[in-house]
């Protein structure tokens, strides 16, 4: 697939998850917001780790700079 990330978006998917764990992991979510979130972040380390975000591509979207 082709990455339509950039370096940005996907440093800052990355720091949401991270947040997102620690939130947990803390008790401060909990039951079914911790959950959601919890997949969500999965899916954002998943996006930033491959660099391509299938919600950008209908919409042809990309964040990665072209010179």
């Amino acid at each position: 697939m082709k990455k339509n990330m950039g370096s940005i978006d996907r440093g800052l998917r990355a720091a949401l998850a991270v947040l997102v764990a620690v939130l947990y992991f803390t008790g401060v979510i909990n039951g079914t917001a911790a959950i959601v979130l919890g997949v969500l972040a999965v899916v954002f380390l998943a996006t930033s780790f491959v660099g391509t975000c299938p919600l950008y591509l209908p919409f042809g979207l990309s964040t990665v700079r072209r010179s």
